[in-house]
């Protein structure tokens, strides 16, 4: 079974699914009756929980302080009414407090959501810290930092954030796994095309894609082979409501 380190930052994700049949007379603003409650990890707890759904052993560094995201959705139509974010700073790693950082692992996932658990030096600190493959998935705008890291793991809108850097440093572009939706994934200067299916919720699809990714790479070493298999897990859980594993 493999062995897989998670570093990142987490949360609570929970949805909050009602009833919707009219507007506030006071404003413009749909009324909802809540009628059901879902909860689950979130953000980096949510790449763990896909990586035990695919049969991995995980160790977890996280923060200790509570971070929420509640949805409130029509239950009728699944639609996002409301996203309340509570709570949305927690403490810093210290990582040789942590862990050590000699203890086998097949890969390591630095999950970064910028909540401020993990700042660029503490990522360049660990990636430089394990002999493994390091898969970096995160929110910041890349650096120097991020040189030790293997993969990359990003989404269109971070991409755009990031492409000034990218355009002028063939170090960090030659990392970049590009997520796009339905448009595919770009790795290397070739889009991996996805299969359309119906849409539910793409609540938490990073993360399985993340999980997925990293699975099929420690098993095969190659990643193409990795991407094509990730793809397939995110596929599973965009057409499940709110957060979902595999």
């Amino acid at each position: 079974m493999s062995k897989i380190l998670v570093i990142g930052d987490s949360c609570t994700d929970i949805f909050r699914y009602g009833e919707v049949t009219r507007l506030a007379p006071e404003a413009p603003v749909p009324v909802i009756k809540p009628v059901k409650e879902k909860s689950n990890p979130g953000m980096a707890g949510n790449v763990v929980a896909n990586l035990k759904a695919l049969g991995v052993k995980v160790d977890f560094i996280t923060n200790k302080t509570e971070i929420r995201k509640v949805r409130y959705v029509c239950s009728k139509y699944n639609h996002l009414l409301l996203r309340v974010d509570e709570n949305d700073k927690c403490e810093r790693i210290k990582w040789t407090d942590e862990e050590d950082s000699s203890t086998p692992f097949d890969a390591v996932i630095i999950s970064d959501y910028c909540k401020g658990f993990l700042e660029e030096e503490d990522i360049e600190i660990i990636s430089k810290s394990f002999e493994c493959p390091v898969f970096l998935d995160t929110k910041k705008i890349l650096g120097k930092w991020a040189y030790n890291v293997d993969f990359v793991k990003i989404n269109s809108l971070e991409y755009k954030n990031n492409k000034k850097v990218l355009d002028n440093d063939p170090i960090l572009n030659n990392k970049i796994i590009v997520t796009r939706g339905p448009s595919g994934c770009d790795y290397n200067g070739k889009n991996y095309p996805t299969t359309n299916v119906p849409v539910k919720d793409i609540s938490g699809a990073g993360d399985t894609f993340l999980s997925g990714l990293v699975t099929e790479y420690v098993k095969t070493k190659n990643i193409s082979r990795a991407i094509k298999f990730a793809q397939e897990c995110t596929t599973i859980v965009i057409q499940k409501s709110g957060v979902s594993t595999v």
